[in-house]
């Protein structure tokens, strides 16, 4: 095949600003209930605020790099610019939808969102007593001048206010206490529901706050500031000292963003812009209220109003017995949210308690907040077990918790292991030895998304629970080369027979898999992949998928976030189709099914086809062996290439193009719920 040039690429950085945008789709639809629309907007802000504070850093390095022909890093010369409209285009329909939509649907619903406007008469009384009972005991008034060293907190809310005392003139920064309360308050009458900003409950108090001035001005505003933690790959002390100290100077990153109530005076700008280091930032004139994520905690609860519940599925052959004995005789696999993590729980807690259990390994990503998968490790450290935990600090945003779960193991017994820093391990295993008698016996988890309950809930994952002794001595063989902390080399290689595992074999089979699909097309013999992911990046792969499509394999993808791949072009992807799915839950897992004569030959695992994932993280991906769980992937798999509700086609210009809908109507969520049900 000719070699595809640069330009053969989506960008990286609007390919995902163009999955928020099918975020933003899911909140504008109206057949999608009220409340989960007002979710929808939450994760919208959500997800660009992480833009701003991960990408936008490296769009403006970009900016500045002298090469303009890269196009590997570019597009076009106006990157950044074209980034800048699409936020501004979806941030007006943001507005749009909020204001003339939901708004008025909640107030039709008797629940008054209260959103730019005065406090009714009739709930004043009920918010000063708040206001001064709870809100005002986490005011801190600072005031500003060009000798002030106060530094707002990253992406935190503050108002300015400008003061008149007598005949001075002065300048405060005020915090919008959210992290401490509830950022709305709710007010229950008899006639409706009030949902107040806790932005309007300080802000309608300022002359309690300032008795002894007048308010010409107050305006909301947000700085937004790189995320990103600079470790040191030959760090010789404690990472997790390291990341403690260099967290706290992730407030001090560089400014990518000053996002602003309009009108704040050109003078007060330019000194905020000298005091808070904002000279690189976008300044963004927004609306009054930022931080909109928080509407994932509106305080309204309505069955009506929201989508149905599906109760959790259970797996009634596993509540006698022992999982162990249980997985011993099959494989068994677990789909959550659709159905119930408890056994997964379960398999912890056994382990933790069985007198013949001997050690216990595991990877750790990121933690629940209040894990019972931890609490369970540290009761069979107690209870005399060996237990290896590979703790993976660098988990962006899940630094601070990690460390706190990685001290308090350690303080149990546990054996901490942490990755070298300039390689993640994001592999998701678990491996548990029992001995009966002279016999070692191996159990364990493979998944596709972290060992977290609380995740769980709404993350679409695959979890294997497996006795292949084959399959956990490579996880063995893998822990005890993550235990010498060092990088692959090719002095130290592993020979993995089963498991992919990135660094290692990864690539390389992955590779192996699509030519054997293109050996048989050429052939003349049916051919055929199939792959769902998060994101898809890394070029050889690709460029290998292109190689395929040319060849005449048939490739169907489901890609929930970036996607570099253009689809359908002729002579280059024309058999490539690509679709999106999102939904009341998070399309997580990452599947690869290559037809192999019919074969169909499946793999799972924790991989996407991303740089990171590729060329700096410690991954693994699995077989399917066990025929029943095969035919149950693919039928899960099938039903979500015929989704023709939630799924978009990706077309060759990177836009969200719904699916034509035909009869049957397919929605997949809904419909792997039911196939998992009627099991």
């Amino acid at each position: 095949m000719e070699q595809i040039v640069e330009t053969s690429f989506f960008n990286r950085d609007l390919s995902w600003l163009k999955f928020n945008e099918r975020i933003l789709m899911e909140a504008e639809r109206n057949t999608v209930p009220l409340l989960e629309r007002i979710k929808f907007l939450s994760i919208f802000s959500s997800n660009l605020d992480e833009f701003y504070r991960v990408r936008m850093p490296v769009l403006l390095a970009l900016e500045k790099l002298s090469n303009k022909d890269d196009n590997d890093i570019r597009m076009d010369d106006n990157l950044l610019n074209t980034a800048n409209q699409l936020i501004s285009e979806q941030q007006q329909r943001y507005g749009k939808v909020l204001q003339s939509d939901l708004i008025p649907l909640l107030k039709e619903n008797k629940i008054n969102l209260i959103y730019g406007k005065p406090f009714p008469p009739e709930i004043q009384k009920n918010i000063t007593r708040y206001f001064l009972s709870q809100v005002m005991a986490f005011l801190q008034p600072v005031y500003i001048n060009a000798n002030s060293n106060f530094f707002p907190s990253n992406n935190e809310l503050y108002f300015l206010i400008t003061l008149k005392k007598k005949e001075d003139a002065e300048v405060v920064i005020l915090n919008i206490p959210s992290n401490q309360l509830a950022r709305f308050y709710k007010v229950e009458t008899a006639d409706e529901t009030f949902i107040v900003f806790l932005d309007d409950i300080v802000r309608f108090h300022l002359d309690r706050v300032f008795p002894e001035s007048e308010v010409t001005g107050c305006y909301s505003f947000k700085i937004t500031r790189d995320a990103e933690i600079d470790l040191k790959d030959e760090y010789s002390g404690s990472l997790s000292e390291q990341l403690e100290k260099q967290l706290l100077k992730r407030d001090a990153g560089l400014a990518t963003r000053f996002l602003h109530q309009p009108g704040i005076p050109d003078n007060v700008f330019e000194l905020l812009k000298k005091l808070f280091n904002l000279k690189k930032a976008n300044r963004i004139e927004g609306g009054q209220y930022h931080n909109l994520k928080d509407f994932m905690g509106f305080p309204v609860n309505s069955p009506k109003l929201s989508n149905q519940n599906w109760p959790k599925l259970c797996n009634t052959d596993l509540i006698d017995g022992s999982l162990t004995e249980a997985i011993y005789k099959k494989d068994i696999i677990v789909h959550t949210p659709y159905q119930s993590y408890d056994s997964v729980l379960r398999f912890f807690n056994e382990a933790a308690i069985d007198a013949e259990v001997k050690e216990i390994y595991v990877t750790l990503y990121r933690v629940a907040s209040d894990s019972k998968i931890v609490n369970a490790l540290i009761s069979a450290a107690k209870n005399g077990k060996k237990v290896t935990v590979l703790v993976e600090l660098k988990a962006r945003f899940d630094e601070a918790n990690n460390i706190k779960w990685a001290k308090k193991m350690k303080e149990a017994g546990i054996d901490i292991i942490y990755s070298v820093t300039a390689l993640k391990v994001h592999a998701k295993v678990a491996l548990v030895k029992r001995q009966t008698g002279n016999r070692m016996r191996y159990s364990g988890l493979f998944a596709t998304g972290n060992f977290n309950e609380s995740t769980a809930a709404f993350y679409t994952d695959h979890i294997l629970m497996t006795a292949n002794k084959e399959m956990l001595r490579e996880v063995e063989l893998l822990f005890i080369f993550l235990a010498k902390r060092v990088k692959p080399t090719s002095l130290n290689l592993i020979k993995f027979n089963h498991l992919l595992v990135a660094q290692f074999n990864l690539q390389e089979v992955f590779l192996h898999l699509i030519e054997r699909e293109i050996e048989h097309a050429k052939q003349g013999k049916p051919s055929g992949i199939t792959i769902k992911m998060n994101n898809l990046e890394e070029k050889v792969l690709i460029n290998k998928l292109y190689e395929a499509s040319s060849a005449g394999v048939k490739i169907e993808m489901i890609v929930r976030s970036i996607c570099r791949l253009i689809p359908g072009v002729p002579g280059m992807s024309e058999n490539i189709k690509v679709t999106r799915i999102v939904d009341r839950y998070l399309e997580h897992g990452r599947v690869f099914i290559f037809h192999n004569l019919g074969k169909n030959d499946v793999y799972l695992g924790s991989a996407d086809w991303m740089n990171r994932n590729i060329y700096r993280r410690i991954e693994v991906c699995f077989p399917i062996y066990n025929e029943q769980i095969k035919q149950e992937m693919i039928a899960i798999i099938e039903i979500q290439k015929q989704d023709n509700v939630q799924a978009v086609c990706i077309d060759e210009n990177m836009n969200n193009i719904p699916v034509k809908k035909s009869e049957p109507l397919i929605e997949s969520q809904h419909d792997i719920y039911e196939l998992l049900k009627n099991k």
